[in-house]
């Protein structure tokens, strides 16, 4: 229980998928969460850009620790943006890494990274051991960022990182995001676009995610120090194909998959191995993916009207991985 060992947490990238579900979790340990996130008006509260480093330091006053999710998160925006992606997930670590280690408090920094990090591996499933041979310029700016993180270590400051892996879970989430688009269009009958059927993820439930973010949290804040990188997977390799299949299974089998040629900057196979985080943190993911899907479907069905409003505010990037965020993109895939 981390009630009584934190005061207050400074969470980056705190209105996306990942983000809101562990700011609630935060929040129901009584937990002070200061938010800070690209898409709320200036003049909220939680307004905060990770390369405005004023702003950055005045957030993380008085923190006992910070979990850095904003990111330029998507691979496909990254793409389309690589000095914005460059600057947002390397430089902008860098503003978090100043600002934790000019406060008072040098409070523990927690960092998301990737599963994009591992690029295209030659042995499957991945072990959190493993070199980083990203191969897009998401992954290279998230690998890069990790390097910082260590070398900060290095100088005295508690730190970690976590690597997600297709995180899903919520209508609080891209749309186009692929378990997100399958799911709604699963529900509405609509035709299940599939763009390399034959490239296998491991798509990880946002409830386990965040079951496992708090477990670190812990660990820092008992001022366990030199943990290594962690990443929460399953250990499945689930095909596109299938995933769409098993979406519209849920949905009563009323769509049509139609298959397309795979992206060319997309890791093609990933799923990983997990027993060291599993080991150390005692995690377990809970939630298989055809219940993932099932659930993530029928809140689809059932609030699809605030789900399209939703992704019409957002609309411009504004908000994030696998997430909406200061990261103002969201995860992979």
């Amino acid at each position: 229980m981390l009630r009584g060992l934190i005061l207050k947490i400074l969470l980056t990238g705190c209105e996306g998928l990942i983000g809101n579900a562990l700011k609630d979790a935060l929040l129901n340990q009584n937990i002070f969460v200061q938010g800070f996130d690209h898409k709320w008006p200036r003049v909220h509260p939680d307004y905060g850009d990770i390369l405005d480093s004023t702003k950055l330091d005045q957030a993380a006053n008085n923190c006992d620790g910070i979990i850095h999710l904003a990111a330029v998160s998507r691979v496909i925006w990254g793409e389309k943006d690589p000095d914005l992606c460059w600057r947002t997930n390397f430089e902008g670590t860098q503003n978090i890494l100043k600002c934790a280690s000019n406060s008072l408090k040098r409070p523990w920094v927690l960092y998301a990274s990737s599963r994009e990090v591992y690029g295209n591996q030659d042995v499957l499933p991945v072990k959190e051991t493993a070199d980083l041979k990203p191969v897009n310029i998401y992954g290279r700016s998230k690998s890069a960022a990790e390097e910082v993180i260590l070398e900060e270590r290095d100088r005295g400051l508690n730190t970690a990182i976590i690597r997600f892996s297709n995180v899903y879970g919520s209508i609080n989430d891209h749309q186009d995001r692929v378990i997100p688009a399958f799911c709604i269009a699963a529900a509405t009958g609509q035709n299940l676009k599939v763009e390399g059927s034959q490239n296998t993820f491991d798509f990880t439930h946002v409830r386990d995610v965040v079951a496992g973010l708090l477990k670190i949290v812990e660990k820092l804040s008992q001022g366990n120090q030199n943990l290594p990188p962690f990443h929460f997977t399953t250990g499945r390799a689930t095909s596109l194909r299938e995933a769409a299949r098993i979406a519209n299974k849920a949905g009563g089998n009323k769509s049509e998959i139609i298959e397309a040629p795979s992206r060319s900057f997309d890791v093609s196979n990933f799923c990983g191995d997990a027993t060291q985080t599993m080991d150390l943190l005692n995690w377990r993911p809970t939630i298989s993916l055809e219940e993932g899907i099932s659930q993530l479907l029928h809140n689809y069905s059932k609030d699809l009207g605030i789900a399209q409003k939703m992704n019409t505010h957002v609309k411009g990037g504004h908000s994030d991985e696998n997430t909406q965020s200061n990261s103002r993109l969201s995860s992979t895939i």
